[in-house]
């Protein structure tokens, strides 16, 4: 790694492709900012001095210029999660793999046009995050001489605040002040790269409207199961009596003998008016406890597409790729040197004794060639090998269709008759539960080499990765543009 490295890139984000309305452009500085929390004070990586970092806020057809002038000491990459063709509506996001360098994308409707929900009073981002003491590279270094995972965090954060629970905390805690009888719109993104989250808010149910940039059917539920790199749009109603409520997230985590933060972090929404309110304030009694799988399945399997005639799907029904990847801490050989469509031999993935050579994984880097166009159903199946774990996986590249998803092993005769493909949801990165399975479909229709990985950051580093290598097609549309004429030769 080059130290002292000072570079100005020049990021295009294009929000529609056709008919671009506006020009927005933004410029961010990444440097090294002293932030104060659980009683100390440390230097940390910021955009702008920011902790979460500015939001983007844009209307679908805006084309987004960001200078991005790294004055840190190490090099960076900023991933622009799932930016691609343009069709993209709500809450997306933008990070470095670093624990405090990311903030919110906020794409509204085009401009003459609405939600198809009702008019919020206004549209608020709520981003989870952690808080280490120690110093993240510390932390790194750390797991890399013992060959384990890193130190969980000290606390989660609501915007950069661990909140009441923790010490040195309860002055800065976030505040969303409401005005009763309004309707906000939250934009939840969960920048923890170590959890799945569940979140609640005291006394008051949302209604999911929206996840990692498209539209869902309404859902109202008493809380939200979350996962890292996962965005997910809900509205409140300020409909309880005036006082003041706390919102609250902690780790979802099913995996026996896993270390995990097992701290809450709140925030405090807060009702404008003049009325003594309650002290402390209402804690959510709805949030799932850590170890309830079926709530963190059950939330995420009652995501649907909105799937109208202004929002139409597009699911592929004739499959001419079917694949089916066994994700763990390690990963199973693939035969002659290439990359298995199965695993090599079949079992019961999810048994509580498995043999313990399992535990060691080969070493390579495995690629899929996928033709243009190929239309791909991917199974993912979950194994109990050292102690099993939910794996919230994502592509870049792509969104997919999550058309089935269930317990145990699955099925190839029984399971798929049970996949919804009227209105399965559309994102970016799903879970796959603990001793389950999950099912998705995409069109390989964008040319490229596009990572496919575990989004807890200690899995990926253990190579919980691949990648799929999508050809060039017929037409100038679906070939990768050729690399500008100054980049520099390998």
């Amino acid at each position: 790694m080059w130290l002292n490295l000072k570079f100005l890139s020049w990021l295009v984000l294009i929000v529609v492709a056709i008919h671009c309305q506006a020009y927005v452009h933004h410029t961010f500085v990444v440097k090294e900012t002293p932030y104060t929390r659980l009683c100390s004070t440390k230097n940390i990586l910021t955009v702008n001095g920011q902790f979460p970092g500015p939001a983007l806020h844009v209307h679908q057809g805006d084309t987004i210029f960001v200078d991005v002038h790294n004055q840190g000491n190490f090099n960076i990459t900023i991933h622009w999660q799932k930016i691609i063709f343009s069709t993209e509506i709500g809450t997306l996001w933008w990070h470095a793999h670093t624990a405090t360098v990311h903030g919110a994308i906020i794409i509204h409707p085009k401009k003459g046009t609405k939600y198809p929900f009702p008019l919020t009073h206004a549209e608020v981002p709520i981003i989870f995050g952690e808080w280490w003491k120690q110093e993240i590279l510390a932390i790194y270094n750390e797991a890399i001489f013992t060959g384990g995972a890193p130190n969980v965090s000290d606390a989660y954060t609501i915007n950069g605040q661990p909140g009441v629970l923790y010490p040195c905390s309860k002055p800065d805690t976030f505040k969303l002040k409401v005005d009763h009888g309004k309707t906000y719109l939250l934009c939840l993104i969960n920048s923890a790269v170590m959890d799945i989250l569940f979140f609640a808010i005291a006394k008051h149910n949302v209604t999911v409207v929206g996840t990692d940039g498209s539209y869902t059917k309404p859902l109202e539920s008493s809380y939200v199961t979350i996962s890292p790199g996962q965005t997910i749009d809900v509205l409140l109603k300020a409909n309880q009596k005036f006082d003041h409520y706390y919102m609250a997230a902690r780790a979802y985590s099913a995996a026996p003998g896993v270390a995990y933060d097992n701290t809450t972090t709140t925030a405090i929404l807060e009702y404008n008016g003049n009325y003594t309110p309650s002290s402390p304030p209402s804690l959510p009694n709805n949030l799932p406890y850590f170890n309830n799988t079926n709530a963190s399945v059950s939330f995420t399997s009652s995501l649907k597409s909105l799937a109208d005639k202004n929002h139409p799907v597009s699911v592929p029904i004739n499959i001419t790729k079917r694949l089916s990847f066994v994700i763990s801490v390690n990963t199973f050989p693939c035969p002659n040197n290439s990359c298995a469509d199965f695993p090599p031999y079949l079992f019961n993935f999810t048994a509580e004794d498995l043999p313990l050579y399992l535990e060691t994984p080969k070493h390579g880097t495995k690629v899929k060639i996928l033709k243009f166009n190929t239309t791909v159903e991917l199974v993912f199946q979950g194994t109990t090998l050292v102690g099993g774990n939910d794996h919230p996986m994502h592509l870049h590249g792509y969104s997919f269709y999550v058309v089935g998803m269930g317990l145990g092993n699955f099925d190839k005769d029984k399971d798929p008759l049970r996949y919804n493909l009227v209105d399965p949801p559309f994102m970016n990165t799903i879970a796959v539960p603990l001793d389950g399975w999950t099912a998705i479909r995409f069109r390989a229709n964008n040319p490229g080499v596009w990572f496919l990985h575990c989004h807890f950051d200690r899995h990926m580093t253990w190579d919980m990765d691949m990648a799929f290598v999508v050809k060039n097609g017929k037409g100038r549309n679906a070939h990768i543009l050729p690399p500008p004429p100054d980049m520099p030769p390998c």
